[in-house]
C-alpha cells in the first residue's frame, strides 16, 4: 500500500487491492498546503462542517463520501466501496479559537491490504476509556501530534502506550506551511520516543506492506506534498 501525506490530516492510501482512499481533505487556502490533485474512489471525512477536514468536494474522481461522525452516530459501522468503516464520536478542543461551541467529529478505522488503519479525526480532549479502546489492535495510527487545537501530547501518549499501535504516522503538527502560533513542531512529539524507534520517509509517499509492520511501536515521520 502506498501512503501519501498531503498535509494536515489528509492522507492518500493506494492499496494493491481495494479502493483508493483520501482522509480528511482540507481547504488549501485555510491550512496552506497544496491542493490535492490525486483522485479517489472513497473520501472519509471526520465531520461535514470543518473546512480543514471535510472538503471532499475538492477531490477528483467522483468518489463516494463517508462522514465518520454520521457513522459514529448511526451504529458505529458501515460498508462503502467494499470496506468496513467503523467510527466513534469525539469533540474538538473545548477552547477552540474559531468555534464558539466545540464541533463534533468522528475518529475512524478501516482495513486495506490486511493493514488495520486508524485516524484520529480532530479530537481535542483527553480520550475516554471507550475512545482509547477504539484504537486497540491498530497497525497504522494517524496521530494528532501538534498539541494545540487538538488533544495534548501527554494524553496522546497515554493512548499510544495503552494500545500499542505498530506504526504511528504523525499529522496535524506545525510545519513551514501550517503555522498556528501555539501548535508544536514535530520535535515535541518525537521527544516521547527513543531515537531508534523513529524513521523518516524523506518524502510525501511511503510504501508499506503487512510484512513490513514492526513488532513494537515505531514512528514514521513523513514530508508533505509540495
Amino acid at each position: 500500500m502506498d501512503i501519501t501525506w498531503f498535509g494536515h490530516a489528509a492522507f492518500g492510501l493506494r492499496p494493491e487491492n481495494g479502493p483508493k482512499i483520501i482522509t480528511d481533505p482540507y481547504t488549501p487556502e485555510g491550512v496552506g498546503y497544496a491542493p490535492i490533485k490525486e483522485p479517489a474512489d472513497l473520501v472519509i471525512i471526520s465531520s461535514d462542517d470543518d473546512s480543514a477536514h471535510c472538503r471532499a468536494d475538492l477531490i477528483a474522481g467522483d468518489p463516494s463520501v463517508v462522514n465518520a461522525l454520521t457513522v459514529a452516530q448511526s451504529g458505529g459501522s458501515m460498508q462503502s466501496n467494499g470496506i468496513e468503516i467503523t467510527a466513534i464520536e469525539a469533540a474538538e478542543w473545548d477552547h477552540h479559537p474559531e468555534h464558539e461551541v466545540p464541533g463534533q467529529n468522528g475518529m475512524y478505522r478501516f482495513t486495506l491490504d490486511g493493514i488495520k488503519c486508524a485516524h484520529m479525526g480532530d479530537v481535542g480532549n483527553p480520550l475516554t476509556d471507550a475512545q482509547q479502546a477504539f484504537f486497540k489492535d491498530t497497525d497504522i495510527l494517524f496521530a494528532l501530534a501538534g498539541g494545540y487545537l487538538t488533544l495534548e501530547l501527554p494524553d496522546l501518549m497515554e493512548m499510544i502506550h495503552r494500545t500499542r499501535p505498530k506504526l504511528v504516522i504523525p499529522m496535524h503538527f506545525r510545519t513551514l506551511t501550517y503555522r498556528p502560533r501555539n501548535t508544536m513542531w514535530i520535535e515535541s512529539f518525537l521527544a516521547h520516543f527513543k531515537d531508534d524507534d523513529v524513521d523518516f520517509a524523506f518524502g510525501p509517499t511511503h510504501t508499506i506492506t503487512k510484512d513490513d509492520l514492526p513488532d513494537r511501536t515505531r514512528v514514521l515521520v513523513m514530508d508533505y506534498v509540495r
